[in-house]
């Protein structure tokens, strides 16, 4: 069986270690599944989300030239179309019942519909405006924190 690189693949896990687990693919060949692609969550423990022996699809990432496979099980399910369950929704207090769940700041949503003018122009806007924040607050200080009156 010939392995490509963005192949979804059945396997085994054989072995896991601190960085990552190793999966038996059809055919014989091993890869292995860096602990950074076990899962769209962090993964502080690999042994928390895989066991050996389990049966996991993957995706292969790459092979380079000595034959290294790298698999991936994260992009093995996006591209399956799994979607994990979404947490339940907090209660929220009298408070905040009108705010929306989720915030999206105007400044990410519309710069996908900006010019590349427009984007720079915002950019160098942004900026003069850091910079004066820093001389205000660096002028303050150069002064020892008073100002003499004479």
């Amino acid at each position: 069986m010939q392995i490509e690189e963005g192949a979804i693949l059945q396997g085994k896990i054989t072995g896991i270690a601190p960085f990552g687990a190793f999966v038996e693919l059809e055919g014989g060949k091993t890869g292995l599944v860096h602990i950074s692609e076990v899962s769209s969550e962090y993964v502080d423990d690999i042994s928390k989300h895989l066991t050996q022996g389990q049966g996991v699809k993957v995706k292969v990432i790459s092979i380079d030239e000595k034959g290294k496979i790298s698999l991936s099980i994260k992009r093995a399910t996006e591209q399956m179309g799994e979607k994990k369950k979404k947490a339940p929704k907090a209660k929220v207090s009298g408070a905040l019942k009108g705010a929306p769940e989720v915030f999206e700041f105007a400044a990410k949503r519309s710069m996908e519909d900006l010019s590349f003018e427009d984007k720079l122009l915002r950019f160098k806007q942004d900026s003069d405006e850091k910079i004066q924040d820093l001389k205000r607050n660096t002028e303050n200080k150069r002064n020892g924190g008073y100002k003499r009156n004479y």
